[in-house]
C-alpha cells in the first residue's frame, strides 16, 4: 500500500477523472480503498438517487482521511 494512492484518489476525485480513478481501483494494495472507490464509481454510472452517491463519496472521503491519519 502506498501513501499517494490516497492522494491520488482524492485528486481524481476532485477532478472527475474516472478512468485514472479506475486504474487506482485495479492497482492499489488497500483491497478497503478499491473496494470505496468501486461503490462510488457505481453509484456514479448507474441511475441512483443523489444521496447515494454523496453517501458513497463521504464514505471513500472518511476512508482516506482515516488512512492518511494513519500513516502520518
Amino acid at each position: 500500500m502506498e501513501y499517494t494512492d490516497y492522494d491520488r484518489a482524492l485528486h481524481y476525485v476532485h477532478r472527475s477523472d474516472w478512468n485514472n480513478l479506475i486504474i487506482l481501483m485495479v492497482r492499489t494494495n488497500d483491497h478497503l480503498l478499491s473496494k470505496k472507490i468501486e461503490h462510488f464509481l457505481h453509484a456514479r454510472r448507474f441511475p441512483n438517487s443523489y444521496s447515494k452517491v454523496e453517501q458513497t463519496f463521504y464514505t471513500l472521503f472518511h476512508y482516506i482521511e482515516h488512512a492518511n491519519s494513519l500513516n502520518a
